[in-house]
């Protein structure tokens, strides 16, 4: 479903990623672990288009896409790409409902169905009483679920998660650990999870190990 080809990316004269090769099946759950500084993130944002690569190239569903215009691309993005991040960047002015309504609205959904799809994805997560609350009344765990929800609004085709239980407790840890697994199960998810959590990492489907700049 994902498919990465020789991924190179400069900052400066720093080499960051060296030539990165990935493929990732639907309904896979795969994790990607190593170092500090071996260019997880850098990864995981490129092919989550958040960044572009100086070389090669990222197709998802065989379309490649950084061939698209930066419109397109971030419609493709908000449709076909979820993200889950270590702060779970939930905006604080809103309630975890409208946080989790917001993709809808950017892809132009009517209102009652955005609505009625966010409701059901926070009742599935365990959170129908808490979807009310803005993120400050939340507990850690609960806005990372919230999150969850947000980054499942649109039916993505993957979600990439950037250390998405790195400040978290060891009992929501496992909690969020073990969601992903039962959203792949019901929903047939893909999953990318970068992680130093090796518990974590050791229950994906494929533990890949990055250093300096390559999967190893």
């Amino acid at each position: 479903m994902l498919e990465a080809k020789g991924i190179e990316k400069s900052y400066g004269s720093l080499r960051v990623l060296k030539g990165v090769d990935l493929s990732v099946a639907k309904g896979e759950v795969v994790s990607i672990v190593g170092a500090s500084g071996a260019g997880k993130s850098t990864l995981l944002h490129i092919l989550g288009t958040l960044d572009s690569p100086d070389k090669g190239a990222v197709s998802i569903h065989n379309k490649d896409i950084f061939n698209l215009n930066p419109n397109a691309l971030a419609a493709f993005r908000n449709r076909h790409i979820g993200f889950v991040f270590q702060f779970h960047n939930l905006l604080p002015e809103f309630t975890a409902l409208e946080n989790v309504m917001i993709p809808g609205f950017i892809a132009g959904k009517p209102d009652q169905e955005v609505r009625t799809r966010a409701e059901k994805l926070l009742a599935d997560l365990g959170l129908s009483e808490r979807q009310g609350h803005k993120p400050s009344e939340l507990s850690g765990g609960e806005q990372q679920r919230a999150a969850c929800a947000r980054a499942l609004m649109n039916e993505p085709d993957i979600i990439l998660a950037d250390e998405p239980s790195g400040n978290l407790d060891s009992g929501n840890a496992r909690e969020l650990h073990e969601l992903f697994f039962r959203l792949r199960e019901k929903m047939g998810q893909t999953f990318i999870i970068v992680t130093h959590n090796q518990d974590f990492a050791n229950m994906a489907d494929r533990k890949l190990v990055m250093s300096d700049g390559v999967i190893r």
